[in-house]
Formats: structure tokens, sequence, C-alpha cells
């Protein structure tokens, strides 16, 4: 057989007897044989081989793609991927991505031990992945759908409490420097793409709240999160691991992973806890417009101690000109290209529904209505191209003149602000929570979205 031929070759090892392959889940020692191959001693690693087929199970495999990842020897690879052909009847090679997309396309199966393997594996590269994995036989989502991102513990640094300066002494910054805009309680802070990309994280106090703004670069999300829940607040951080290409935070008290998308703990010693954190919205607009807005907003200051190429669009240049993914997913849904951008919706009122509206649609659309459940919601599209969420409630709007003017069809006047708009009399409409999204990502974290374009 192909697989018997390649470890002869491999091995020069003689007479080894191989029995049938028998498919089970509980399986206490395919973990540890896998982790022998790292530790260099042919024996070991052939021992391991033989245990594998003699025992083989398809639960096998996800382990076996993570040693494959790590590993740099290639004629152990090479076996490996051998075995996993012949006895799986797959024929996929290297090509990672096939492999992911054949195993999640089936009911996850995976061995009794495989986050202990999982903890063994990656404290190789971080001591402290350990704790994110081992005893960890509960959670949220497939382990098998977590992978490392090639970086340890916060390996993407966090800007903490970062230098905001005036709009003064940003000179760094060209009108049409794409940035994202905050205000909260008052404080208005903008944090440019350029920036924040080499960071996707800052956490920091902003109008007397303990918060966390993250950017998964991969899906194009910023989220910004109230941190604080049952006056706890949850300092949070990059794990260096992802779930369908979008990062897991951690919390530095427990290790636990958090969903970026859902902000609620998915692994872990928080995880079961009815912990969600509370959503607040991201403007995406240019620097121009956002300081027109607000003269008197700050901005990150492009010192934040380290050493990046921080120009416009120098951060991820080659994974934004494409339309191909750097992690696979278990979705494809071509009713959008990949990459392009939707507006995320998602509402504490009306938990089990999410919506992604189109940009290009929204772009062709200042005002917007529709509703979400039971929650109706008009979209502002400034001239920028800027998108702002607002609650509807029983008023109908029939115009926006993309600056600060709306009026509704009863012939009223409203003014647009960050936190609100605001009719002539009096009457207040709150801002609702919502981001941007590249529709893979969003996709793959709420797979029954509805989509309008």
């Amino acid at each position: 057989m192909k697989y018997r031929l390649v470890l002869i070759l491999f091995f020069l090892f003689n007479g080894i007897q191989y029995a049938t392959a028998s498919k089970l889940k509980s399986d206490p020692l395919a973990a540890q044989h896998l982790l022998n191959f790292f530790e260099n001693n042919d024996e070991m690693q052939r021992e391991a081989l033989v245990y594998l087929e003699k025992n083989w199970s398809n639960a096998f495999i996800p382990m076996i793609l993570e040693v494959i990842y790590l590993h740099r020897d290639p004629r152990v690879n090479q076996a490996l991927v051998s075995l996993m052909q012949e006895m799986s009847k797959q024929n996929f090679g290297f090509d990672f991505n096939q492999w992911y997309k054949w195993i999640w396309s089936k009911p996850e199966l995976i061995t009794e031990n495989y986050a202990d393997f999982k903890a063994g594996l990656y404290k190789r590269i971080d001591p402290k992945f350990e704790t994110y994995f081992a005893g960890r036989y509960e959670s949220d989502i497939r382990l098998d759908e977590i992978r490392w991102g090639g970086v340890q513990q916060d390996g993407i640094p966090p800007l903490r409490a970062p230098k905001m300066v005036a709009v003064e002494e940003a000179s760094y910054l060209e009108d049409d420097n794409v940035v994202f805009g905050i205000e909260v309680n008052g404080d208005v802070r903008a944090y440019p793409k350029r920036i924040l990309a080499w960071h996707e994280m800052f956490v920091d106090e902003v109008g007397g709240q303990n918060l966390a703004g993250v950017y998964c670069t991969l899906c194009g999300t910023v989220i910004l999160y109230n941190t604080t829940l049952n006056e706890v607040n949850h300092e949070v951080g990059t794990s260096g691991f992802l779930y369908r290409s979008n990062k897991l935070m951690y919390d530095k008290a427990t290790q636990s992973l958090w969903n970026t998308l859902w902000g609620t703990p998915v692994l872990g010693p928080l995880r079961g806890k009815g912990i969600e954190l509370e959503k607040l919205s991201v403007v995406t607009t240019t620097w121009g417009e956002w300081k027109r807005r607000h003269p008197e907003t700050t901005v990150l200051s492009i010192t934040t101690g380290h050493r990046r190429d921080y120009d416009e669009g120098a951060a991820y240049k080659d994974y934004f000109a494409t339309d191909r993914l750097m992690f696979t997913t278990p979705f494809d849904d071509g009713r959008l290209k990949n990459k392009q951008e939707v507006l995320a919706l998602k509402f504490p009122e009306y938990p089990r529904g999410q919506m992604a509206i189109s940009i290009d649609f929204l772009s062709k659309r200042p005002v917007y209505q529709n509703n979400l459940g039971k929650v109706k919601f008009v979209v502002f599209t400034d001239t920028s191209g800027a998108n702002r969420v607002y609650e509807a409630k029983g008023y109908k709007f029939k115009s926006f003149d993309g600056n600060e003017t709306i009026t509704d069809k009863e012939g009223g006047e409203w003014k647009l602000y960050e936190d609100r708009i605001e009719k002539s009399d009096g009457t207040k409409l709150q801002r609702l929570p919502y981001h941007r999204a590249f529709w893979f990502g969003w996709k793959a974290a709420y797979p029954n979205t509805k989509l309008i374009k």
C-alpha cells in the first residue's frame, strides 16, 4: 500500500506487522504518540506511526494536521499525510484547507483527550497556551476549529491606555486615511486603521468606562466592548488562536478563551457563566470627515512604543488586496465576495437574529429602514460613506442631507448626533450597536444571518 511504501522508505525499517484499523473516539495513547514526533527519536516516531495505523480513527486527523503544521521535518510530515490519505480515503495532500473543510463538514469527531493534546502541543510555543486547553473538555465551539494564528499570547501587542493627541498634533494623518471613530459619554476618539491593524486591540478607559476595541484584521471587524460586567472588569488580550478566521480573545484573570464576535467566553473557567459583554458602536470613516464633525476629537498617537510601518495601507497589504482567505471557514457563500464589507447588526433585544447589509447597498441609500425581530431601526449613510444606526420606533424617515439634517415623512426635522438623533421638539432616538465586517467573517460567526444586498 502507498502509505507502507512511504513508511519503509522513510525509516528504512522492515518487519513491522500491521493490523486492521479500528475507529475509536476514546484513545488515551494516540495523543502521546503524536507528541512523540517532536522528540527527534526515530524509534519513537516509528512506533507512533505503527500505533496510529493499527488503532486508526478519523478522530486522529485534527491532531495530525496540527502536528504537521508545527513540525519541520518533511519526512515526518510526508509520512503523516500519506497515513491520513490512505486511512481516510481522501487525497488532499498538504492542502490544509481541504482537510479542514472535509472534517468540518461532518459532526465533530475528536478523541476524548484532544484538549489535553492541544495543551501539550502548543505549550511548546508559549507555556501560557497550556492553560487554555488542559482539562477543558467542555466547549461552546468545536475544538478542532480552534487554530493557532502563528503568534504567542499578545504576540500582536494590544495598545493598553495608548497615548492620544489633539487634532493639530496628528500631522502624520491624511484626510483620506481610514479611522474608527467612537464617542462614549462625550469622550470622542479616533483610531486610525493604519495603526490599529498592527495591534488589533486597544484597551483603555473612555468616557468613564473600561473598553476594549477589538480589530480582527482577517475578518475586517472592529468591535467596541464595555469590558465591565456585574462590577467585574474583564481585562482581555490577544490569545494567539483563531476560530473561523476570527481572533479569540483571552482574559488575564482566568485565561478563558472568548469569541470576539460574540463577546462571550467559549472555553475555560468563565464558559457557561452567562457572560456576554455589551457591544457599543464604531463608525468607519475618514480622518477628514471625522475631525470635521468632531474638531474636539483626540486621535491615537503614532508614538505607540512599538516599531511598525504605520504608513496607510502597509499592514496586511497583500491580504486586503485579494479575496483569498488566510484561514478557511466551514462556509462558502457566494452571494457576496468573501471580503465585501457588510454592516453587521445584532441587538440584545433579539439575541437569536442577525442581519448583514451590504455596504454597497447602503451607499446608494442614504436612508434605510428595516426591523430585526421587534427592533425597528434606521441606517443613515453620510457623504463619506460612513454608516450610523439608530432606533426608529414608529417613525418613518424620508431624507438625510448626508451631514446632520434628517427629515421624517411627517415633515419633522431631526439632527444627527453620534449617540442619538434628536427631533426639533426634543424627541430622541438612541444609537444602536453596530460595526462593519467582511461578509465571510460575519457569515462564519452567524451562519443563519439574514443578508440584505
